[in-house]
């Protein structure tokens, strides 16, 4: 199977999905080494929380493994919860080939986040699901 995704210039990929584990250690090196992708999506929410490249980065290099979900399809991903200076950053990682993809990244803000490290209450419409 195979994914569309854009790297840090915006520039097309495809990759083949591998699955594999998430080990923070590991990506933080794939990070100091560049070797990373934005999703479409990731681009998407960075722009609209007017982060930069510098500060997503950042966030993942001092930042740690806040919540990890198994692999449902599109293998294993995690939520990385760092902050970039006094800025928190929230971001969601999985593999794709040898590189980590970024499925999206955001600053967790109120209702779906009380605090930087805990979920807010689920909406009455979520509730309803």
């Amino acid at each position: 199977m195979q994914s569309l995704w854009y790297n840090e210039n915006n520039l097309r990929l495809v990759f083949d999905i591998v699955d594999r584990s998430v080990d923070i250690e590991e990506i933080k090196a794939k990070i100091r080494a560049n070797k990373y992708v934005y999703t479409h999506h990731a681009e998407i929410e960075r722009k609209a929380d007017e982060l930069t490249f510098a500060q997503v980065e950042e966030a993942v290099l001092n930042g740690n493994i806040l919540e990890q979900y198994p692999d449902i399809g599109r293998g294993e991903s995690c939520i990385i919860f760092g902050f970039a200076k006094d800025v928190p950053i929230h971001t969601v990682c999985g593999w794709r080939g040898e590189k980590v993809a970024f499925i999206t990244v955001y600053i967790p803000r109120p209702p779906q986040f009380i605090d930087p490290w805990t979920r807010g209450r689920k909406s009455d419409e979520e509730n309803s699901m």
